[in-house]
């Protein structure tokens, strides 16, 4: 009785924020925490809760696609789970491997048009993984109508310090020129490029830190954060919606503060300009012909 309450009031709540919704943000990132806590509370094993975390990550990727997002980019694998004990990560090895290889052959990816793409140091994954990598990519290559970036062997400092070498071996070798060092040039060298900025990062399981992901496409503080306790595989439609409402909020007082910035800046620049109009008249009677120039610019300030 009380789940089917709890079903019904949650229907009703994420009908209310669809409404309250005006449009979803271009590029979301997840941080995916908490496979490994679901497991222990259930009484499974670490695996169970990976497993269960990939079948949240299918219907994220429905749910986004049907709400307008263009981008996701899922954390899936990074630089510290190598850190991982040997039978951890081969099973989120063979997990990926199976995963990249199943949405590669969905129905769903080739009739939404997904284009797969890979980020990270791939390099450092196994062959096995690296062929289901090529395979999801050639697959889908030709797609524009929604993009899945999967983080692999990512890390955000690991990859500026990559960019941050490969500019200065570009100066050493005489191929850039240090004055024409500019953001382009360390986007190029990035993993993630051609990623879009980013709009909305969301982490689950609790923890309110971004973890090194996307530093450089999360825009300095542009990026709005949401922070949510449900684990990953707990993960649901009223969180994503929560997400996306925290997004607009932000939007919205962005939007509001510009606003103010430069109702501020013309308040100014009208006050200069009216004490600079009064200073003129001031000297039109000692001046037998004020200069025509400082008169049309003073007219077409106001």
């Amino acid at each position: 009785m009380r789940t089917r309450l709890w079903d019904a009031a949650s229907a009703v709540y994420e009908r209310l924020l669809t409404r309250e919704i005006d449009g979803a943000p271009t590029h979301v990132a997840v941080i995916q925490d908490g496979n490994r806590r679901y497991a222990r509370e259930h009484g499974d094993d670490p695996t169970d809760g990976y497993q269960s975390g990939a079948r949240t990550t299918e219907r994220v990727l429905e749910w986004c696609s049907d709400l307008g997002v263009e981008e996701l980019t899922l954390y899936a694998f990074s630089t510290e789970n190598f850190e991982r004990p040997p039978d951890q990560q081969q099973h989120l090895f063979d997990l990926l491997e199976s995963k990249l290889r199943e949405f590669a052959d969905a129905d769903r990816v080739h009739a939404d048009r997904v284009r797969i793409r890979a980020i990270g140091d791939t390099g450092r994954l196994p062959q096995r993984v690296r062929d289901a990598i090529t395979y999801a990519e050639s697959r889908t290559a030709g797609y524009d109508g929604f993009t899945l970036n999967v983080a692999l062997a990512y890390g955000g400092r690991d990859e500026l310090l990559t960019a941050a070498r490969g500019v200065a071996d570009a100066v050493a070798a005489g191929d850039l020129d240090p004055a024409d060092i500019d953001a382009q040039a360390i986007e190029s060298r990035l993993h993630t490029s051609p990623v879009r900025d980013v709009d909305l990062i969301i982490r689950t399981g609790g923890d309110e830190r971004t973890s090194n992901f996307l530093p450089w496409h999360a825009n300095g503080s542009e990026a709005a954060v949401f922070f949510c306790t449900p684990y990953w595989p707990e993960f649901s439609k009223v969180d994503l919606l929560r997400a996306i409402r925290t997004y607009e909020s932000r939007a919205a007082s962005w939007r509001q503060t510009r606003a103010k910035r430069a109702l501020a800046l013309v308040r100014a620049l009208g006050s200069e300009v009216g004490e600079a109009r009064r200073v003129l008249d001031r000297f039109k009677g000692a001046l037998p012909d004020p200069p025509e120039d400082v008169e049309a610019e003073t007219q077409s300030a106001d």
